[in-house]
């Protein structure tokens, strides 16, 4: 019995520590993406599937996600739109299209939200700096039906309150301490 006991405890601190790992590596992944001159584009582009991706000069919020995911062997391209062809009313209908598109169905905030709350981990929305750990995403509302998404890395802010943000918020993809500075609206933990 001690022996199983031991071997149990064993299994689950090597998940946890693949865990962090992952959340560690996808951390560091977004902080790479800081290090490339990127110009705020929303533009739609038609790009190839899967692993497309617009120019590398040009993204949105939403690109720092899918290329942070990229560097850790993770096409949300494909797995999002994988998921809305199989399961295209659990998604909102938000643009007022009939069917999924594979070159921007991933790069909308709403639909990001949708698949991480449908396979990845939901965490708590809080004021709590302390729940927000490198590796977590997070989604705002800045008003007037816009939102914005962001990922949390293993950098603090200046007065070591919390971890800081890499988000493309209009200047391209870059680390800021704006946790709390918008109405945040999801919160999720995406591993594979």
């Amino acid at each position: 019995m001690k022996k199983l006991f031991t071997l149990i405890l064993l299994f689950c601190a090597q998940f946890i520590l693949a865990q962090s790992n992952f959340e560690l590596k996808l951390s560091d992944a977004a902080l790479s993406l800081t290090d490339q001159h990127v110009i705020y584009d929303p533009s739609y582009f038609s790009i190839p599937y899967p692993n497309g991706d617009v120019p590398a000069d040009k993204g949105v919020c939403t690109d720092v996600i899918i290329r942070a995911y990229r560097k850790m062997d993770i096409d949300l391209q494909k797995e999002v739109h994988e998921d809305m062809r199989d399961n295209f009313d659990f998604y909102p209908k938000n643009w007022g299209l009939s069917k999924p598109d594979k070159n921007i169905d991933h790069r909308r905030v709403p639909n990001l939200m949708t698949y991480f709350s449908r396979f990845g981990k939901v965490k708590p929305i809080t004021n709590n700096a302390t729940y927000y750990v490198p590796g977590d995403i997070v989604c705002w509302n800045l008003g007037d039906g816009i939102t914005h998404i962001g990922l949390v890395v293993n950098k603090k802010s200046l007065d070591n309150q919390r971890y800081m943000i890499v988000h493309n918020i209009g200047s391209g993809q870059v680390l800021a301490d704006c946790l709390f500075d918008y109405k945040i609206i999801g919160h999720y933990s995406f591993i594979r």
